[in-house]
This record gives structure tokens, C-alpha cells and sequence, in this order.
């Protein structure tokens, strides 16, 4: 085997075969499945022998929950305490400015030792859970090890650390969990690194002179035992390089392989269905969605298949602008299809596009009528039903296929696929979006999300489309207040939101309630749906309509309740975030989300995004206990400020990590930007596009296996992605 394949083939290692199946176990709670995961687990601290944590910055950073870490800090003092019936050490570290008590719980011989351990003037590694203790930050019976003159008290392997740092050479110390403390990761990564001994870089020697940065398997080793702070920032480079490259030189090669197929030009008449839909919609078209469809009817009529993304503003009218573009497709004999992460979301694009078809959704082109044949197929459809959407698909009769991923099964034949619409494409991968354009003549495609996405974060993600933006709110639509709540400070403030659904629901108007889990049977924190519910139900809301709406519901269910929902049978949808997005009830004004803190800023955004969407004034009411100054309690704050989507997204994203804002970490599924993170590391991004593109005009037929492996590595990831969503 080359020697570049095997340092990939290496770094796919699982961990049991490096560490053992008890330790690898311990290594998922810090998402580590393979000896790359672990060799990329950074330290989120770098000492030198002679400093110290900054105990402030450690103590703010982690004021949301409890959490393991790991510092170096001087014993201060220490007293011995009762309470509850037992002794207790209680000893305060320092770094010279800040304090931090660290309790001791266990037999008095253990005490005893423990005091004589810190009588002297004692340094030490202290790594343990950061906790709360009437309201007082404390370390709860931390693991350590005592650095002296004479030596060091602790474990082996703890010592073998502190012999570090007591040679004034770097220490990193790592994220951790109750089983693994920071000396113990320490050791299994020296252990991966010995794995790799002996493998080539796969990086070609021209792009690491290109990118300016080091070795692969001197980066690894500089990153995790450094003896300067140069060479760890240098290892560290390489690392989040690679992990840009990746991406960068993947979509790359997408780029050039699109260019290379062919799709068949599909133009709209001019007194076809789009001049048809236009003169019966109920609204204006605002110019940002002309100009997009212009641009998008310009794509579809080349040779090229078109690779465009949509983003648009929350209510922008994004699924208008494709439905013209369906239209368009149609018109010129083709099927478009509408593509969506789930069901729900299927079925509401199913209302929507009939509703805004009207009479045009009825008959189709084939058989000399007017209109076009709209067909929803999902997994869950009974085999008769699933069966006869099949057959109108592959007969041509259906102009308009809306699913979800359902559509990337074999048995799918289409009459004459024109145009692939994705809808809220970043809960897809890139793999999942070509598996219905690998085909010998390739289908236009569309992808649409309604997160807005910072240049850096388009680059990265969403490199191999053009982009479009609508940030225009079309005219008609309400006004949106949003209130935060502290549900802890202000309970009359809750009941009061109670009351105010009473008199939306009297003005005629319906609401929706969302909470952030479905029972208790999830073990997560937060108001449940079902008990919230039935708690509204017995209580203020009484004699209202209520309706219950989640995940676990059967799908018929679901397609019920949000029927009844949008027939106005429903006063109150009491439901998950599932109805973040697609649902598009004009009557609707008013939302309360309960326990708010537990949903991000990209999604509360989402969320309220359901009301306002008529002429009615819309309230949005964030329901939290968060504490002021946290940095939950800060997000609310953030949504509640203002209705710029962008400039929302944009303050996630420098809160959060990308996967989870682009829900690349949903449902279990791994981002795969690991390290990267796009908005500190823009330039960086920049380069190793400009270098990709290179690395394509260099070598279109992608000979050299270590570039090969990148691709394959990354192109793994999004079929696992894939794997996963379905």
C-alpha cells in the first residue's frame, strides 16, 4: 500500500484496536471514534512550567452548567469543615489574582493526608467538575497531582505530566470527562502518536510550500508535546488547514466534474404556467425575488446543469421563487422536485404549493390539460399509495414531485427530471444532493435554506454553488415583537402570557406554544409538549383548542393536526421545534417558547418566523430561567433585539459551533468542521480554496492518492451523513 494511503488508512483507525475497547468507550464522550478524532483533540490550554490558569477566565467561560476541567494553580490556604454529618477540606487555589475553593470529601485519614500534602507552599494540576455551590463556583473532589522541590505526589501518570511543566517544557491540557482526566488523555495521545510513526505526509511537498505549513506527523507531535509556542501554533496551523482543505479541494473537484456534464435547457413559455401562477398569486413579487427568478430562469436555460443556493431572510418567500422555477421546468416538459429533511416539512410544502396553485395543480400537460400534477411521496405512505405515486412520477403525468429523502431510493424512476429543489439544504449532506443528480444527463439543481450564511460559512459549506440572497421582506407582512420573560423573577409574567393567547384566540387568532422535548422519557432538561399540554389544558387555557404536534406521532397524525391547524380548527399548536420551519398560517400572531434558553439563536429565529406572517401584528414571548449575564440568557436578548436574520446568524455563529448552527451535529450526526472554525479562520479558508483550484487545474484526473484521500475522506463523512438521515 503507498505510504500516503496509509497514513489516511491510519488515521481511520478505530481507537479500540490503538487503546483498547474500555478506554475508546470513554474517548466518545469527547466525540472521538478513531485515532485522527483523537490526535485532532486540541488542548484548550497550553502552560508553561511557570504559569498559572487564569481562574477568572475559567470560571466566566463556564457560568452556563457544570463542566470537567483541568488548571494549574497554587494552594492559597485550606480549612477542615463540618456539615451534613461529615468532614470536608476545603482548600482555595490561586493564580495570584483569582481564587477557586476546591472541596475534599473522605475518611479523616484522608484529610490528614491531604493537609500534609498542602502545608507547604504546593503547585499543582487540579482537574475535576466545575460546579455550583450556593451560587459560588467550586472544584468537587478533584484528582491532582502536587508539584514540589522533592518530586510529585499523584498518579503516574499525573506525574509524568507535571515532570513537564516542572522543566519549564509546554503541557497541554485537555477537554476531559470524570474517567478521563487531562493526564490520562495526555497519555493515550502519546500513545497515537507512536501509531503513526513512520508515514508520509499526503500532502504533496508544492501545497505545503503553498499554504506555508509543516509536516503532518511534526504538526501532530509539536501540537501535543511542544517545546515552544511557535511550533504549537505552527501544528496547529497544519491542522486546521487540512481540515479546510479537505472541504475546499473536495468541492473542487465538484466544480470541475459539473462543468464536464450536460443538461438539457429548460425554457419557460411565455404564457405558460409561471404568467399563469403570477396573475392569481394574492401578493406582489418583490424585486429581489424577481431579480433571483431571473437568474435562476437564466441557469436553467444553459447546457450546464445549474448548482445555485437560495438563502433567504425568514419569510423572505423563498418557496414562491422556486415554485416558479418548478414551473418553468414543467412548462418546458420536464418534472422538478421538491426535496425535504422530513415529513412535516414534506407534507406543509405539499399544502403550500397546492394552495398557491389553486386550479393549476389539477390535470397535467401529458394528457393536453393546463395545469400540473402535484405528488407527494414520503416512507411512511401505505404500499398503495407509495405505488401510485410511483407510477404517475415515471409515467410523466406528475410535474411536481414534493418528498423527503425517500426520493433517493433506487426504485424512483423519473419520466424527464428537469430541476431538483432541496429545501433546508444544511440538513443534508453534499453527498445526499448528488446522488439524485447522478445521472448521464444531469438535472438542474436548487438548494434553499433560511439560515442566513456568512460569506466564510458559504465557502465553506456550500462551496460548489452559487449563491443568491433574498433579504427582503415582501409587503403586507406584520410586525414582530419579541419579549424575553424571566420566568424565575417574573411568574406573574408567565401567567400573563397565558392570558394574552386567551385574547389573541378571541380576536380569532391562533398560537402556537413550542417547548423543547416531547416527554419525560427523553431524560434531556426543559418543558415537555405532552405535560405542558395537558397542564394548559386543565388550566389557563382551558376550553380552548388545543393541539399536540412531535416527532413521534405517526405521519398521518401529523398531516392531520397541521391540516386542522391551517383550516383554523386549532386554537393552540403545542408543539416541538419541528415547526420551526415550512409552516405558513397567516391567522397565526402569536408564539410563546418555553424554557428558551435550551434552542439556539439561528433556531428561535426560525421559530418566531412562524408568526407574523399575515396582516395580524405577531408576540413572540421567550419563556426562560436562564439568569441576566449568562451566556443563554444573552442569546435571548440577542433574538429579541432585532428581526436582521443576518446579523443573527452571524452572532450564533461566534457563540456556537458551525455544525450546530448549520445542523450538521443534529441527531448525532459529526460536523465536519472539527477544528475550523469559519469565522476566525476566513483567510485561512480563502487560501486553501485558491489552492484547491490549483491543485484541480494541476490535476483534473486526481492521480495523486494523497489528494485522493482527502476527497475519499470527506466524501466518507457526507455519505455517512446520508447514511444517517436515512
Amino acid at each position: 500500500m503507498d505510504q500516503k494511503t496509509t497514513a489516511f488508512a491510519k488515521l481511520a483507525t478505530p481507537l479500540d484496536r490503538v487503546l483498547g475497547a474500555d478506554t475508546a468507550k470513554a474517548f466518545r464522550a469527547l466525540d472521538c471514534e478513531t485515532l485522527g478524532d483523537l490526535l485532532r483533540l486540541l488542548p484548550r490550554h497550553l502552560m508553561a512550567g511557570t504559569e498559572m490558569t487564569d481562574i477568572r477566565s475559567l470560571i466566566a467561560q463556564r457560568r452556563s452548567g457544570d463542566e470537567y476541567v483541568a488548571l494549574v494553580a497554587r494552594v492559597a490556604d485550606f480549612e477542615r469543615k463540618r456539615g451534613a454529618g461529615r468532614e470536608r477540606l476545603e482548600v482555595r487555589l490561586t493564580d495570584g489574582k483569582g481564587t477557586l475553593t476546591a472541596t475534599f470529601f473522605g475518611q479523616p485519614h484522608h484529610l490528614h493526608h491531604w493537609e500534609s500534602l498542602f502545608r507547604t507552599p504546593a503547585r499543582g494540576i487540579f482537574a475535576g467538575k466545575l460546579g455550583w455551590f450556593n451560587g459560588h463556583p467550586q472544584l468537587a473532589n478533584p484528582a491532582f497531582v502536587i508539584i514540589t522541590e522533592q518530586g510529585f505526589v499523584g498518579s503516574k501518570l499525573a506525574q509524568k505530566v507535571a515532570s513537564r511543566v516542572v522543566k519549564s517544557s509546554y503541557v497541554g491540557l485537555y477537554p476531559q470527562t470524570a474517567k478521563l482526566p487531562t493526564w490520562t488523555v495526555a497519555e493515550c495521545i502519546e500513545l497515537g502518536l507512536g501509531y503513526l510513526e513512520g508515514v508520509t505526509d499526503p500532502l504533496p511537498a508544492w501545497v505545503q510550500r503553498a499554504a506555508g505549513v509543516s509536516d503532518l506527523l511534526w504538526s501532530f507531535t509539536n501540537v501535543h508535546t511542544p517545546v515552544s509556542r511557535p511550533k504549537f501554533e505552527a501544528g496547529v496551523r497544519r491542522l486546521l488547514f487540512d481540515e479546510a482543505f479537505a472541504a475546499q479541494v473536495a468541492m473542487a473537484y465538484r466544480r470541475a466534474d459539473t462543468a464536464t456534464h450536460t443538461a438539457r435547457p429548460r425554457l419557460p413559455r411565455a404564457d405558460g404556467l409561471v404568467t399563469r401562477l403570477d396573475a392569481r398569486l394574492p401578493f406582489t413579487l418583490t424585486p429581489e425575488q424577481l431579480a433571483v427568478g431571473e437568474a435562476i430562469t437564466a441557469d436553467l436555460a444553459q447546457t450546464r446543469p445549474m448548482q445555485r443556493l437560495l438563502q433567504g431572510e425568514v419569510g423572505s418567500g423563498k418557496t414562491v421563487v422556486a415554485l416558479r422555477a418548478m414551473l418553468g421546468v414543467v412548462d418546458a416538459g420536464g418534472q422538478a422536485v421538491l426535496m425535504a429533511p422530513t415529513e412535516v416539512l414534506a407534507q406543509q410544502h405539499a399544502l403550500t404549493v397546492t394552495g398557491l396553485l389553486g386550479d393549476l395543480a389539477a390535470g397535467d400537460l401529458l394528457s393536453g390539460g393546463t395545469g400540473t400534477d402535484v405528488v407527494l411521496l414520503t416512507g411512511s405512505m401505505t404500499a398503495a399509495a407509495k405505488g401510485e405515486a410511483v407510477a404517475r412520477i415515471a409515467s410523466g403525468r406528475a410535474g411536481i414531485i414534493i418528498g423527503t429523502h425517500a426520493l433517493l431510493t433506487r426504485g424512483i424512476q423519473f419520466h424527464d427530471l428537469g430541476l431538483v429543489v432541496v429545501d433546508e439544504q444544511h440538513r443534508f449532506g453534499v453527498e445526499q444532493r448528488g446522488a439524485l443528480a447522478d445521472r448521464e444527463v444531469r438535472p438542474h439543481v436548487l438548494v434553499m435554506t433560511a439560515t442566513p450564511i456568512p460569506r466564510s460559512v458559504a465557502m465553506t459549506v456550500f462551496g460548489d454553488l452559487d449563491v443568491s440572497t433574498l433579504a427582503e421582506i415582501p409587503a403586507g407582512r406584520a410586525p414582530v415583537t419579541t419579549t424575553v420573560v424571566d420566568a424565575v423573577l417574573r411568574p406573574a409574567w408567565v401567567e400573563r402570557a397565558w392570558a394574552r393567547v386567551r385574547e389573541e384566540v378571541a380576536r380569532g387568532r391562533q398560537a402556537y406554544i413550542v417547548a423543547p422535548r416531547i416527554d419525560k422519557t427523553d431524560g434531556r432538561e426543559g418543558a415537555a409538549v405532552t405535560e405542558l399540554a395537558d397542564q394548559l389544558g386543565a388550566g389557563a387555557l382551558k376550553g380552548l383548542r388545543l393541539a399536540v404536534l412531535h416527532g413521534r406521532l405517526p405521519a398521518s397524525e401529523k398531516t392531520e393536526i397541521m391540516a386542522r391547524f391551517s383550516r383554523g380548527e386549532v386554537d393552540v399548536l403545542v408543539a416541538t421545534s419541528m415547526v420551526e420551519v415550512g409552516l405558513d398560517q397567516p391567522n397565526a400572531s402569536m408564539m410563546v417558547i418555553s424554557d428558551a434558553e435550551r434552542f439556539g439563536i439561528s433556531q428561535l429565529h426560525q421559530l418566531r418566523g412562524r408568526i407574523g406572517r399575515g396582516s395580524h401584528p405577531g408576540l413572540c414571548l421567550l419563556l426562560t430561567r436562564a439568569e441576566a449575564g449568562t451566556a443563554a440568557r444573552d442569546r435571548l436578548e440577542a433574538v429579541a433585539a432585532t428581526r436582521d436574520g443576518f446579523v443573527l446568524a452571524q452572532a450564533d455563529l461566534e457563540q456556537r459551533r458551525e455544525g450546530d448552527v448549520l445542523g450538521l451535529s443534529q441527531s448525532g450526526r459529526r460536523s465536519t468542521l472539527r477544528l475550523l472554525r469559519v469565522l476566525d479562520h476566513a483567510d485561512l479558508i480563502a487560501l486553501a480554496r485558491d489552492i484547491a483550484d490549483q491543485v484541480v487545474a494541476r490535476d483534473p484526473g486526481l492521480t495523486d492518492a494523497g489528494i485522493a484521500d482527502y476527497v475519499a475522506d470527506i466524501e466518507a463523512r457526507a455519505a455517512t451523513d446520508l447514511d444517517d438521515a436515512a
